[in-house]
This record gives structure tokens, sequence and C-alpha cells, in this order.
């Protein structure tokens, strides 16, 4: 048996099996962490498998950190790989560079079967792509390239483009597209140092993987023709082509992360959870039909279907992705937002007589973004410096004068009281209100302003009033009415 029947033979057959295939050049941008979902879910939905291979052929591109930024985005996010490289694990199988050794001998099968020639030309032109008719090595004598391999002079391994002909592909989003043979470059599939290009490497890749669904952005529909003539080289069947349109920023722009668009990082770092995140990208170009919006990542892996991706371009709408964490945030067990408000509400509170999970309680509700948070509780830890005309609000039918007597009247009832809870201090604030005949926004109002210093505030002048304890509180009631005593 031969080197290429034994390659043949291990190749796994019989389920769906799609891969993510990042090259490590930085951030994961939202078009990636797209790419990579819907690999993701079109294996899950199917049954298959779902492949991680890291693409590191281009050495001068890589940036130091982003194998991890990979690795820790796919798991923050649900994503998890059923084959393909853990940090500190065996990596050889599925990291490209670790593979260099398995690609010149297809490169080389490729040129005995009339598919692919060595190109001696100038390092210069290794980058580009040639004009058949200009190229000098293309048709070459057999005992002139042997001459020459002898010689040790460097080289190139090019694909051997038909001059005539149409080269057709199916693409389960865009149809049948067909690409004149004319119009396509002999491209190179090995470089002078011996690796293989990209668009040589993740055929092979593909191949040998089993890999039966290749998902990837629709400016890699130009390159599928090149793909196929290359499979069609080898002899080998042909994986089913999901090009995804791009993720825009606006109608005319692509998201870049040099024009400040967000990247999966970015969107954490702002506050979003990963689950809103992952939800809103789901949407980002394909839709489930029906009214519903929100999905977990079990339900998308349920429902998941390729039809459902669109042609069009998705434009990016930070608002939406708001929308979506804002109802994730709600929908959170309180015990769980407690813990991922935590580091957040530490921010703001170093006050240990605060009790955070109560400040937490409060925010589950009002709360859009984690980022959000320090600054809407920051004045349980201190008391602002605030203006005098807070006091004066006109739905409430209060004003400086209003208010001092309002306050007057509020601290000896709470300081009076013995029990301190929600309903006892409701139950003495709306008692007072009534038997000073107002109503009870007249109260509440000035009694709020006094303990936040701030006109919105998440909970209103009973919780505050609870979480800082009576000490603080009333103290806090009593500055209040010594700034209004001053003024009148």
């Amino acid at each position: 048996m031969s080197w290429f029947e034994e390659a043949e033979a291990r190749i796994p057959r019989g389920e769906v099996r799609t891969r993510f295939a990042p090259s490590p050049t930085g951030y994961m941008h939202v078009g990636n962490l797209r790419t990579a979902l819907y690999t993701y879910l079109i294996a899950r939905s199917m049954g298959g498998k779902f492949i991680l291979r890291i693409e590191d052929t281009d050495q001068n591109r890589l940036v130091e950190g982003a194998v991890d930024i990979i690795y820790k985005t796919l798991k923050k996010c649900g994503l998890e790989h059923d084959e393909g490289p853990d940090v500190g694990g065996p990596v050889a199988p599925y990291v490209q560079s670790e593979r260099k050794d398995t690609y010149l001998p297809y490169a080389k099968l490729l040129v005995e079967r009339g598919h692919a020639y060595y190109c001696f030309c100038e390092k210069a032109k290794e980058s580009e792509g040639f004009d058949k008719e200009d190229d000098p090595c293309r048709d070459l004598s057999p005992e002139e390239v042997e001459r020459r391999l002898k010689a040790g002079d460097p080289y190139v391994i090019r694909q051997k483009i038909p001059h005539e002909g149409v080269t057709t592909f199916h693409d389960e989003i865009f149809g049948d597209i067909a690409a004149p043979n004319n119009d396509l470059d002999d491209q190179v599939l090995i470089k002078r140092d011996g690796l293989p290009t990209y668009n040589f490497a993740n055929v092979i890749d593909d191949h040998l993987m089993g890999i039966t669904h290749v998902v990837r952005g629709s400016e890699y529909l130009s390159s599928a023709p090149k793909y196929n003539l290359l499979y069609e080289g080898f002899g080998w069947e042909i994986p089913k082509y999901v090009h995804c349109s791009p993720v825009m920023r606006d109608a005319h722009n692509k998201m870049s992360k040099r024009h400040g668009d967000p990247s999966y990082e970015d969107l954490i770092e702002q506050g979003y959870l990963s689950e809103a995140v992952v939800n809103y990208v789901a949407l980002l170009g394909w839709s489930p039909g029906g009214e519903q919006e929100i999905f977990t990542i079990d339900e998308l892996k349920k429902i998941f279907n390729i039809s459902g991706i669109s042609k069009s371009p998705a434009i990016f709408d930070i608002a939406k992705l708001t929308y979506f964490n804002s109802e994730y945030i709600r929908a959170m067990e309180p015990a769980q937002f407690a813990k991922e408000a935590e580091p957040y509400i530490s921010q703001s509170i170093s006050n240990p007589e605060i009790d955070h999970a109560a400040v937490a309680a409060l925010l589950q509700q009002r709360c859009e973004k984690l980022t959000d948070i320090p600054e809407k509780i920051d004045f349980f830890n201190e008391l602002p410096e605030y203006s005098i005309d807070l006091y004066t609000h006109k739905k409430s039918k209060t004003n400086p004068e209003v208010s001092k007597a309002m306050l007057e009247a509020a601290i000896p009832a709470i300081e009076a009281l013995d029990s301190w809870s929600d309903a006892a201090i409701q139950e003495t604030l709306t008692g007072l209100a009534a038997s000073l005949e107002v109503k009870n926004a007249t109260l509440m109002w000035p009694v709020r302003i006094a303990l936040a210093g701030k006109a919105v505030t998440p909970g209103g002048a009973v919780e505050i009033c609870r979480i800082l304890g009576k000490t603080e509180a009333v103290r806090r009631m009593k500055c209040g009415l010594d700034m209004l005593s001053a003024n009148a």
C-alpha cells in the first residue's frame, strides 16, 4: 500500500464533520465568532463532530497569545470542540505548522499528475498570481526541472490552472457559480520555505480530516474554483461549501478593529454577557423563522439549519445587542447575577457595611450591561456632593421648602424604628405621608435625594434606606436637612 493509500485509509468517514480553522493573528472579531458558531451549530444540529484547527502557516502574521484568545473565546461561548488542539495537550494533528511535512508530498503528487508545476522564478513573485501566459516555468521540460532541482535552485510549487474551460461549484447559500478558468491565477501551493500556503494547506487538511461542510466568509467565494480544481486533481470528493456574507458596521463598511469596531473580548469588557453575544451573533445573517429571538446555545443546536442563512450582509447593531443583554441579565438566577455583578459592585463600594448581594438585587431589573453598575451605585459608598435643585420635582410636588418639611418629619420617624426591614420602613414612611396629608411621592422624593444625592437610582427610598442601615441613613437625611435649612 502506498503512502497515499495509507493516508486515505485513515480518513474519518460516515459522519458530518465541520471545522473552525482560524489564523492566530490577534483578537477574535465578531465575524470570526459567527463563523465558529455556525460551524459548530451545523455539526451539532446534524449529530456530527466539530473540529478546531489552527492555521498558522503564515509565520509573519502570527501574534503572540492569539491562540490562547481563540481557546478562551470558544470555551466562554460554549463551543466545545470534539477534536483539535488543547493548551498543554498534543497539538501536532491540528496545528498546521506542526504538520508541515504533510503537504509537500501532496504538492509533488499534483506535479506528477499535471495539475501543478515547479516555479523557479524570482522570490518577489511568490506571493503574486502569475498570468499563466507569462510564467516561463509552467511548461519546462521534465529534464530541465530535474536539472534545476538537483542544482538546488529555490522554487515554489504552483497550481496549474487549465487555460480553457469553466469551473463550476455549488454553494449552499449562493447556489451554482461558474468561473472561467482563464480568470484564475496559478496560485502558489508550497512556498520557498517549504511551508504550504493557506489555500493549499486547508484543502489538504479538510480532506484528511474528513471535513464534510466548509463554512467561511463570502470573500473566499472567488477562491472556491481553485479549491475545486485541487480536489479534482486528487480525485477527492468536494465538501459542501457554506459561504457567509460579511458582518457590516453599516450599509457600506465592514466591521474593522482599525475603525474601532469591537471584538468579542471588547464586548465582554464593555459588560456584555457571553450568552447574549452568542445569541445575538447567531442572528446576524441567520433566521430561525417565527418571532422568538432569545435562544440558549442548546436550543440553537436543535433548530439551526443552513437554509436559514441569508445571502445579504448583516449589520451589527450595538443597540440590539444591548437589548439582548438586558433580557439575559433579567432572566438570570439572582445568585448568578450577584456573582457576575460582584466585580463591578466592588469597583464602587468599598464600605464593608454595605451588603453587595442586596445591591445586586436592586440592579438586576435595572441594568442593561454589567459596566453600567459602578456609576449607578457609587452613592452607596459615599454620599456625593449634589445641588439643592434636586429637591425640586414637579411631578412629586416638591421644592426645597416642602422637602425641608418632609425631612423634618421623616428623620425622627426613621430614628424611632425598632425593626429595620423594607416592610417596616415602607409602612413608616407611607403612614407618615398619610398623617401629613401628602402623596407618598411628596415624602419619598426628598428622602431619596437626601440618601443618594442623585435623581436616578436603582431602587427607591425604602430599599436605599434599608441597605445603608439606620445610622448612615439618618446621618445622610440630616445632612440634607442642614443643606435645606442653610438655604431657607
